[in-house]
């Protein structure tokens, strides 16, 4: 069982250097604690603080003696983040100096915090429930800025208080179901079968409504990924320079030069993603390199979330590319002409060998249906560039489901309990037509304010609470 009767302290800040460093304590003894090693300017204002106030003053270092210069904001009563006293020391960003700092509360009666106990004792305390809390993580794990509004959305109760309002409904028709049946004998009717199965029915449809946002989350948190895939030589490496902005990938006019794929970050005016740079795939090469390379850029291809496939402007189109271009196309790969510096006396999007059905630029044929959607581009001159970000942006926040507002440990948490929820009630639904007996109803009632209670955290067991708390990082 958790006990928040220890007085906790970690380092609240990023880590590495700062300006500003925050150490935090919670728990019953953070006066105590602080009045053993911090010295108020005004101590008069520190013994009589009966709220939050802030107070400037020194720190006296444990071992060294050294006094060191901070604001102490402090939380006295239950109006703070856990309900318990809490404080919060301000002072320089150096880590050596708050890990001085850490020590000496630890020397003063404070033991180090726990990853998440912070919010885990918030929750504990009521401030806030499960989702709440899970989206905290969300906060501080957000890779784009759609993630940090989903949690700050969902900080903010954008799940809580559906669920609450839900569960509340559902403990009301519970409620007349059990006052029914201790009045059975009497022929008392509290809720007539017509406007129990009306509730249902609502219920059913919002947990329905829930589950389609959990199920909409198709990722769990990891970063979109994008892969450049095409022919050797059409120009991939200096793509990925390009959008990368740096010279992450060796460029040669030699075919082959990419071997193993590369991995760098992508920010697309605030959405994130991996750009990955494939090895070219060439048929007529069967040495055991050339092989090898193949199946990693397979691999990399199979787990991409945007296909970029490049074909080269300034030569007519291989029969494998033909190939991959007759397959129907997908709304997640883009496909790009590449080097388009080559023909800037050709029209827009349209480079010479576009129509090019093999290698002989003099015979013409009609191109596949699927590069009407191309794009042109010049890695070099920087032609076309913008456009590709902008559609690339397009096609991941379309991978986002519009209707998932949810954080995405959240989504795979409650899934299950959800699904048991909705079971429950169309069980209920079920009883209530056949007319099978309110006392049946009551029973699944109770197992979907259960299934219900798990999601929020009113029902919780501690392993639960183990899984969620330990993957945030200490101070939090």
């Amino acid at each position: 069982m958790f006990s928040c009767d220890e007085t906790i302290a970690a380092v609240a800040s990023a880590a590495g250097g700062a300006a500003r460093g925050i150490v935090r304590l919670s728990g019953p003894s953070v006066r105590a604690c602080l009045e053993r090693c911090f010295q108020p300017a005004d101590p008069q204002s520190w013994s009589a603080a009966a709220r939050p106030t802030v107070f400037a003053g020194c720190l006296t270092l444990a071992g060294s003696g050294a006094r060191l210069p901070c604001d102490v904001y402090f939380w006295p009563g239950a109006r703070s983040y856990t309900r318990q006293p809490v404080a919060e020391i301000h002072t320089l960003g150096s880590p050596p100096l708050l890990e001085a700092v850490l020590a000496t509360l630890a020397a003063r009666g404070a033991r180090p915090a726990r990853p998440g106990e912070f919010t885990l004792r918030a929750f504990l305390a009521g401030r806030l429930d499960l989702t709440q809390a899970e989206a905290v993580l969300g906060v501080i794990d957000a890779a784009d800025g759609r993630q940090l509004a989903d949690a700050l959305e969902q900080l903010a109760g954008g799940l809580a208080a559906p669920l609450d309002a839900l569960r509340g409904r559902l403990l009301d028709l519970l409620a007349h179901l059990e006052a029914g049946l201790d009045f059975a004998d009497e022929g008392v009717q509290f809720i007539t079968p017509e406007a129990l199965a009306a509730e249902l029915a609502a219920a059913a449809g919002h947990v329905s409504d829930l589950l389609n946002r959990m199920t909409g989350r198709t990722h769990t948190g990891e970063t979109a990924r994008v892969v450049l895939v095409g022919a050797p030589n059409v120009g991939k490496s200096t793509l990925f320079n390009a959008l990368a902005g740096r010279d992450a990938a060796l460029v040669s006019p030699q075919a082959g030069t990419t071997r193993d794929y590369l991995v760098a970050p992508l920010d697309l005016g605030g959405l994130r993603c991996q750009i990955i740079d494939t090895a070219g795939h060439d048929p007529t090469t069967a040495d055991e390199l050339s092989a090898a390379a193949g199946h990693a850029a397979a691999r990399q291809l199979s787990q991409a979330d945007v296909q970029i496939f490049c074909l080269d402007a300034t030569r007519p189109l291989t029969d494998w590319e033909r190939e991959r271009l007759s397959e129907p196309p997908a709304p997640s790969r883009l496909v790009i002409w590449t080097k388009a510096d080559t023909w800037e006396g050709a029209a827009p999007a349209e480079p010479p060998f576009a129509h090019a059905g093999s290698r002989s630029p003099a015979r013409h044929e009609p191109r596949p249906p699927v590069v009407a959607a191309r794009l042109s581009v010049s890695a070099l001159t920087g032609t076309g560039l913008a456009d590709l970000s902008n559609r690339l942006r397009q096609i991941l926040a379309e991978l986002q489901s519009p209707e998932c507002r949810v954080v995405a440990g959240t989504a795979a948490r409650s899934r299950a309990s959800l699904t048991a929820a909705a079971e429950a009630l169309a069980e209920a639904q079920t009883l209530v037509s056949t007319a099978a007996g309110e006392e049946l109803v009551a029973a699944e009632l109770r197992l979907a304010l259960q299934a219900l209670g798990e999601v929020v955290g009113a029902v919780y067991t501690d392993d639960v609470l183990d899984r969620i708390f330990s993957r945030f990082c200490i101070g939090k």
